[in-house]
């Protein structure tokens, strides 16, 4: 009897206790704007019927205080956004003016940020069509990532109209060359930039199954 007696006391003691503390915390929570809710409710006529064992009066009381505590909820919620959008803003032009006052640091950082925001906001269709250029010699072709035109001065130089383009290396595909390539060098391939990824990284074990053979061209 002693040992169901102590099993049942180590079960029911945590429950109680946390029941407990929860009823604490809803009172203390609610306690302040009880009397405002309630009010609002009693003069629109909102609730005023019992519901099963519960008098009209509780039923006010309970439902005031499930009001108080979802209005709290999200007026908690609302303030942690509003807060969080305000400091990593001013957290992130803070870091901004500081790396940008920075010698050596500031020329890498601008350059990068240029980079980021030409990669991923502007519209430019920037490294989103595969190709396929010679490289290093003419029989040998690598998988390439367009860039964008190059210089002006560069086409000038050779009297033609060249192309920038990435080639990753492999496995490491962060790393590669830039190749200013004659675009009438340039065999476009119907392959998305993410299965060019993967083939590269894979060293050419996964191989894309949905693009056709590669046409040029001129």
């Amino acid at each position: 009897m002693k040992k169901h007696f102590i099993t049942g006391l180590v079960f029911l003691l945590p429950l109680v206790v946390t029941i407990a503390v929860i009823i604490f915390l809803v009172n203390f929570l609610t306690q302040p704007f009880i009397g405002i809710v309630s009010a609002v409710l009693t003069k629109f006529n909102i609730i005023n019927k019992g519901f099963l064992f519960l008098t009209p009066d509780q039923v006010l009381l309970y439902s005031s205080k499930l009001i108080i505590l979802i209005l709290l909820f999200l007026f908690t919620v609302g303030l942690g956004i509003i807060t969080r959008l305000f400091f990593i803003h001013y957290l992130f032009r803070f870091g901004d003016r500081v790396l940008n006052r920075i010698p050596i640091v500031n020329t890498v950082y601008k350059t990068t940020q240029d980079i980021i925001k030409t990669l991923f906001v502007s519209d430019k269709n920037t490294f989103k069509q595969v190709v396929m250029v010679p490289f290093p010699r003419e029989d040998i072709f690598v998988l390439g990532l367009i860039s964008r035109e190059s210089p002006e001065t560069c086409s000038n130089a050779v009297n033609d109209e060249l192309i920038s383009v990435l080639v990753p290396t492999t496995p490491n595909p962060t790393t590669g060359f830039l190749l200013m390539i004659k675009k009438s060098e340039l065999i476009h391939i119907d392959m998305k930039p993410e299965e060019a990824i993967k083939y590269i990284v894979s060293c050419g074990v996964i191989i894309p199954t949905s693009s056709p053979l590669p046409t040029s061209i001129p």
